[in-house]
């Protein structure tokens, strides 16, 4: 453990600092997705949490852990959606300034809800721009504090409060051996739930679970080095499609994880209608991948229960809609 770049205790001290800002996402089930999936599924819907996604965890306790006359000066970050929404509204809790970088082409709801929440949204031309160098530059002339999406100790720590609730619903539901499906694109999320995992329920075991043809640490944890996607663009699930693992987050899913899942662009929609027919909630493609490997692959995943974290749930209404139309087919 004290190879990797944050510690069980550093998750703690996380849950400490966002007590009382954060939502306790609870465990759900359904006899229907039950019945489909051959097994009792347990979600855990982050898409419900504030923002529409976990990004407001780690968000959090990065802008919380900041000295406060650092934190004073503001943060920037880099994003085209959930960790946007997550920082802009983290900092505005904190009564700090933010500036979010966005793609010019990301989507116009989503450029307007991170300014919604309190962010200077400054838009670039992802072609010709550098977003790095236009991040710098106002970084160092504001004294500005850069809050990565996942590779970023304080982030993953607070996305590994997502692992102390599991451990602690699991057991109230009598679940202590079980793999947990979480949707991974950098693995801020997966690598926090595992080692938080690792630590107060080793019996349930962490499966990453990926766009097909986006599958970076999939292949990454069977090649038992970093490898990358050969491209960035294809799959509705953007949310979760990244070049590679982060180099702090793959030392811990490579320790502590099982091996990752890859579900089509078709079963993470039909896992988006499921979510919200049989369980009530709306999820994003993205969001809704680990559900879609639970409904779909399981014949690789072992136990009598499975646990799926549905980790967003800022999906446009012409995506729902054609997800809800795709069932019906």
């Amino acid at each position: 453990m004290t190879d990797f770049a944050i510690t069980v205790a550093d998750i703690e001290a996380a849950a400490t600092r966002t007590a009382g800002h954060l939502r306790r996402t609870p465990l759900l089930s359904s006899p229907f997705i039950d019945e489909i999936a051959g097994r009792r599924v347990l979600v855990k819907p982050e898409c419900l949490q504030h923002t529409g996604s976990f990004k407001a965890r780690g968000a959090w306790s990065a802008i919380s852990a900041l000295a406060p006359d650092v934190r004073a000066k503001g943060v920037i970050a880099f994003s085209s959606g959930n960790h946007a929404q997550g920082v802009a509204w983290a900092a505005r809790s904190h009564g700090v300034p933010s500036v979010i970088i966005m793609p010019a082409d990301a989507p116009a709801l989503k450029i307007a809800n991170t300014r919604a929440y309190g962010a200077e949204v400054v838009l670039y031309d992802r072609e010709k721009e550098d977003r790095d160098q236009i991040g710098a530059e106002m970084a160092a002339a504001r004294g500005l504090t850069l809050v990565k999406p996942f590779d970023e100790p304080m982030v993953i720590a607070g996305q590994g409060t997502t692992g102390l609730e599991i451990a602690e619903q699991a057991a109230e539901e009598g679940v202590e051996t079980a793999d947990v499906l979480v949707c991974c694109g950098g693995g801020g999320l997966t690598s926090g739930i595992a080692l938080a995992l690792s630590d107060r329920a080793p019996g349930l075991r962490v499966r990453p679970v990926e766009p097909e043809g986006f599958d970076d640490v999939a292949r990454s944890l069977s090649a038992g080095a970093i490898q990358r996607n050969n491209r960035m663009g294809g799959s509705i699930c953007d949310a979760i499609v990244t070049p590679q693992p982060g180099n702090l987050t793959f030392p811990i899913l490579s320790s502590l994880c099982g091996p990752g899942l890859a579900v089509s662009d078709d079963e993470a929609l039909s896992a988006v209608a499921e979510a919200f027919l049989r369980l009530k909630i709306v999820a994003e493609p993205g969001g809704a991948v680990a559900l879609a490997a639970a409904l779909t692959r399981q014949d690789q995943i072992e136990g009598d229960a499975v646990v799926v974290v549905v980790s967003g749930g800022n999906v446009d209404p012409a995506m729902f809609a054609r997800a809800l139309e795709s069932r019906g087919k």
